[in-house]
């Protein structure tokens, strides 16, 4: 078989992805390969793997075969692929620029995009009190977008006494 790319070689490299049910192949001679982008000479990593589970797409299958968008943050100019080799961003920025990876990433890594794990114990009524004033204000949404005032004004009522509470709260410890 040859090389889908430059369609002289044979090809050697052979990847398949499957995105939402679709299955798509790519034939790459050694060359092309590591021209666009893949170690072939090292283990596929971590976040490699990972971003393919969540559905992200290699630069390798974008709609051109050869063409390699290459992404990189505005602010320190690391790129996509530096990204996906160690799985650590540069700077704050980075979270913007790779935000459509990081999300997908962190949703197969951890089961979830928002922390579930241990909170520090004098941070615990503060977090708590801030996911359910979340969830309070989503049904406040709710409610006045199904014209249900009196459920609007009870959810009001509950989500001030909540800030309240913490208000107090976090001014004890201080």
């Amino acid at each position: 078989m040859k090389c889908e790319i430059c369609q002289e070689n044979e090809a050697t490299i052979h990847l398949t992805q499957v995105v939402d049910g679709q299955v798509k192949k790519l034939h790459l001679c050694e060359s092309c390969a590591s021209e666009n982008g893949f170690d072939i000479h090292s283990p596929m990593s971590i976040t490699d793997i990972l971003l393919g589970m969540a559905g992200q797409t290699m630069p390798a299958f974008s709609s051109k075969p050869g063409q390699v968008m290459e992404q990189a943050c505005p602010q320190c100019h690391l790129r996509r692929a530096d990204f996906k080799k160690s799985g650590r961003l540069g700077c704050p920025f980075c979270y913007d620029a790779f935000a459509d990876q990081i999300v997908p990433l962190l949703k197969v890594m951890h089961r979830n995009e928002q922390h579930q794990g241990k909170v520090p114990r004098c941070e615990k009524s503060r977090v708590r009190s801030t996911v359910e004033i979340e969830a309070l204000q989503e049904s406040l949404r709710q409610a006045i977008a199904g014209e249900n005032y009196e459920e609007a004004a009870r959810l009001r009522d509950e989500i001030q006494t909540l800030r309240n509470a913490s208000d107090d709260s976090g001014g004890a410890g201080s």
